[in-house]
């Protein structure tokens, strides 16, 4: 994730039980299967995806180079990916020669930065004439709460901000769709919630942290906790008009 210094993310990256739950995580699940649909019928010649982090949302091709500005997170990812290419790399000043890729990906990394059209201008230059870009982004300002905080987001997202953002930067939308609706927000608001209440207990509390092997039993459980979970949270997606979706995804064309 780029700023990684503006997030909380990195301390994540550095805790075996993050790295063992992350990829089962419902809303993760649920951004990853709404890219992968988005791009399935795409010829993809070379893809850029910035803010990979340990957990890329697009895992369907070999013709992809994940970024982050997290080295520690790329270490990763390169032990669960081991023929992709990785490149360090900040999401608002790319390492990368114009018209290089003919997709990029950025999937809930533009909250994270304070210049977001510099990062869009970035992604858009690395593109090729007719690129296409996915990226999903949190929605409505009006949601904004104690979960954006935890986990630093700058903003959230109007549509008609999106667009014009992006039309600055020479993109043309496409395609705009929800992704997750007002039940994933306040499922993340109540865990948060909870989470900052336990680090509280824990901070006071003389007893070890979980051991490894806790974690390991634990796991199945939170998959398929997940799992179960997904389908309420896709459904409520589903159900919910666009102007209440928690998530967005926006498919846009280079002009």
């Amino acid at each position: 994730m780029s700023q990684s210094d503006n997030n909380r993310f990195q301390e994540f990256f550095e805790e075996d039980k993050y790295i063992l739950l992350k990829n089962y995580l419902y809303n993760y699940l649920l951004r990853k299967s709404a890219v992968e649909k988005r791009l399935q019928k795409e010829e993809i010649k070379l893809a850029l995806e910035i803010g990979s982090g340990i957990s890329p949302v697009m895992t369907r091709t070999n013709r992809i180079i994940y970024s982050d500005l997290s080295f520690g997170a790329l270490q990763i990812l390169k032990h669960t990916h081991e023929n992709q290419q990785c490149v360090v790399a900040d999401g608002m000043k790319l390492p990368f020669k114009p018209g290089v890729f003919s997709h990029t990906i950025c999937s809930e990394v533009l909250e994270h930065l304070q210049d977001d059209r510099k990062a869009l201008n970035e992604l858009s230059r690395v593109m090729n004439p007719s690129g296409i870009l996915i990226v999903t982004v949190p929605h409505r300002k009006s949601y904004f709460s104690n979960d954006d905080r935890f986990v630093k987001h700058f903003r959230r997202y109007e549509i008609f901000e999106l667009e014009e953002k992006l039309k600055a930067a020479g993109l043309i939308p496409m395609e705009i769709q929800k992704v997750l609706g007002p039940l994933e927000k306040v499922t993340m608001s109540l865990v948060v919630f909870c989470f900052s209440i336990l680090q509280k207990l824990n901070s006071k509390s003389v007893k070890a942290a979980p051991k490894y092997r806790f974690i390991q039993f634990f796991a199945p459980l939170f998959k398929w906790t997940n799992r179960l979970f997904m389908g309420l949270v896709w459904l409520d997606a589903r159900m919910m008009p666009r102007a209440f979706a928690s998530v967005l995804l926006v498919k846009a064309q280079k002009k």
